[in-house]
């Protein structure tokens, strides 16, 4: 059985799911079936209860948490070159991921896309909003940077330089190849056949690159989007009425059509220029120190426009 000789461990809001299914696309890699499998996010080798932080993904049956599972990802593997699998977390918890992956699987290949941290936090604010994630008790980017800046999984995902480093650090700088979300943008074809000649395939190749599998989207209307996105009485209700004339498949696509139809894009929750500011002054030792440390030029992420 063939396991993953290439990982994408990060970052979140950088278009790791576009790169996913650009991947996918060609013939000669293999991407595990499921995204996000955070298999290394945790230190398996201790006991479920020893592990002092409980996460979704830790202890429930349909995750992936035993190696058994993890190796069942890749079981429909046949000619292709390249294996891999994309969990923007282990850039997050670098230090349990790093030493798992090194546990597991020592001569893997990694990528890191990373993308202006300011621009990151507002589309992962965007998502919480659009998500109902702590619905009522969403803090601004503002309060998270002046009161909440160490505990702000927002604003802490953006931090990438310590992270990066330990990488470097672990592996040596050729076994981590960083990208940039601006590679994306601007020539995402390029990008992938960069991406192509580092795992080992035809870089040749070209990927429908025509669609974006995310976007940003905006509630329209903030309560409802709570009503469809949280569990909350009134949901309960309408689904229990709604089992009984429709399958949970059928349901599951009327709701998201309703989410998508009160989803607008940025414009309904703009980011403001003084809060640009803050976030950027937050980030500007962070990049500076990046910057010399991938040899990158990013002084167009201290741009304020």
């Amino acid at each position: 059985m063939k396991l993953p000789t290439f990982l994408i461990i990060g970052v979140q809001k950088a278009g790791t799911t576009s790169i996913y299914g650009y991947l996918t696309e060609h013939p000669q890699v293999y991407m595990s079936p499921r995204k996000e499998t955070n298999f290394f996010c945790v230190d398996r080798e201790k006991k479920p209860e020893e592990n002092r932080e409980r996460k979704p993904w830790m202890g429930n049956k349909t995750r992936i948490d035993t190696w058994e599972k993890y190796c069942e990802l890749f079981i429909d593997v046949k000619d292709e070159i390249a294996v891999g699998e994309a969990s923007p977390n282990y850039l997050v918890r670098y230090q349990i991921s790093s030493e798992m992956i090194k546990n597991y699987l020592p001569d893997v290949k990694m990528i890191a896309i990373l993308r202006n941290p300011v621009d990151r936090a507002y589309s992962d604010y965007l998502m919480h909003l659009r998500d109902g994630i702590n619905a009522g008790k969403l803090r601004s980017l503002s309060e998270q940077v002046k009161f909440h800046s160490e505990t702000s999984s927002t604003i802490k995902k953006g931090l990438y330089y310590t992270p990066i480093k330990h990488y470097f650090d672990t592996f040596g700088q050729e076994k981590l190849k960083i990208f940039l979300y601006d590679d994306l943008t601007k020539d995402s074809v390029k990008m992938m056949q960069e991406i192509y000649r580092f795992i080992g395939v035809d870089d040749t190749f070209n990927p429908d690159t025509s669609k974006r599998k995310q976007s940003a989207a905006v509630p329209k209307n903030q309560t409802l989007n709570n009503l469809l996105q949280t569990r909350n009485p009134i949901r309960t209700a309408i689904s229990s009425t709604l089992k009984l004339a429709m399958s949970l498949e059928m349901r599951q696509k009327l709701r998201s059509g309703l989410v998508n139809l009160n989803s607008g894009g940025k414009e309904l929750q703009p980011l403001s220029s003084e809060e640009r500011q803050l976030l950027t002054d937050f980030y500007r030792e962070d990049i500076l120190k990046l910057q010399d440390l991938i040899q990158r030029d990013l002084s167009s992420w201290l741009i304020i426009e």
